[in-house]
């Protein structure tokens, strides 16, 4: 069994790959629709063991992978879990259509200095020094990309984009720290498969409100197309709010973060793991999410970035080393 260092690792390789799907899902898209598509690909995925760990659990042969019965007070728990990442998630999708990939993830990734003070104010953790020096390393390879941030017209303070993903990195530490309280409670396979399905009904109402908002726009300069003729560019100076595109990206969203959440949520059901640790370990995703935005999206400043995130990765070693 690999310990919870190491699982940790796996899922922020896994996260980095899916923050690069999500780029790619949400770039000139209907960001409401695509996250309903996302989630209820990801919940279609688990229904089938959901119904199996009910109809015929001898089938499964591992006890970690079999959904176990739940309260109604554990099903409420849950569901909490799920507004509050669909909340986060809502913002963090709408932030990354309009910045860069490279800017918005590394902003995403400094939830550990959030998740850090919550850790040590309410859990009482409490860091070794090496673990300590690590994350401040790693925080300061985060602010670095403010600085770079500036180069491509992007005001860290004044930007409402980035506003939006300093919003959805607030949310998301809240929920690292009720991951872990839920997590000595819950089975991780069954707290995961059911947030993963209470995620449909938490997005169903923005795609819904996204539907009939944008359909009555498109009817009404549809009316004006005999008089103007300038439908489209109308529908174009909106910035193509009203048009939703099909990408295979969005069927890789899911599957990559099920696949990435799962060996999260294994690393912090281990007594011994510690909320503040796994969460910067897992935001050093922004890697694969830097070399991604780099080759495949051709961004800017990749020198600049690439030494930030050398410092995070420095800063990662130093994190794990005495483990």
């Amino acid at each position: 069994m690999f310990s919870w260092i190491v699982l940790s690792v796996i899922s922020a390789l896994l996260l980095g790959f899916y923050d690069s799907a999500k780029k790619m899902a949400v770039n000139k898209n209907a960001v409401p629709i695509v996250l309903l598509c996302s989630v209820s690909i990801g919940a279609t995925l688990y229904l089938p063991l959901m119904v199996l760990s009910v109809i015929a659990p001898d089938w499964i042969a591992a006890d970690w992978i079999r959904v176990k019965s739940l309260s109604w007070s554990s099903h409420g728990l849950i569901m909490m879990k799920s507004i509050l990442v669909g909340a986060s998630w809502t913002l963090a999708f709408s932030a990354l259509k309009h910045l860069p990939l490279s800017i918005g993830a590394p902003i995403r990734a400094t939830s550990p200095f959030w998740t850090i003070l919550i850790a040590i104010s309410f859990l009482g953790e409490r860091p070794l020094l090496s673990q300590w020096i690590g994350m401040l390393i790693v925080l300061i390879g985060f602010w670095c990309f403010t600085l770079v941030g500036r180069r491509e017209g992007i005001r860290f303070l004044r930007d409402r984009y980035v506003l939006l993903m300093v919003l959805a990195t607030l949310l998301g530490s809240c929920s690292s720290i009720y991951d872990k309280w839920l997590l000595q409670r819950l089975e991780p396979i069954t707290l995961q498969a059911w947030f993963t399905v209470y995620l449909v009904p938490v997005m169903m109402p923005m795609a819904i409100w996204w539907y009939r908002v944008n359909s009555h726009r498109a009817n009404s300069y549809g009316g004006s197309r005999d008089r103007a003729g300038q439908r489209g560019e109308v529908l174009a100076a909106e910035g193509a709010k009203a048009i939703f595109q099909w990408r295979n990206s969005i069927a890789l969203v899911s599957p990559l973060l099920i696949a990435a959440d799962a060996f999260y949520f294994i690393a912090l059901s281990d007594p011994e793991a510690m909320v503040s640790v796994v969460s910067v370990i897992r935001r050093s995703s922004v890697v694969v999410a830097l070399a991604f935005g780099a080759s495949a999206l051709s961004e800017a400043n990749f020198r600049s970035k690439a030494l930030c995130v050398g410092l995070i990765l420095i800063g990662v070693v130093v994190l794990t080393w005495k483990n």
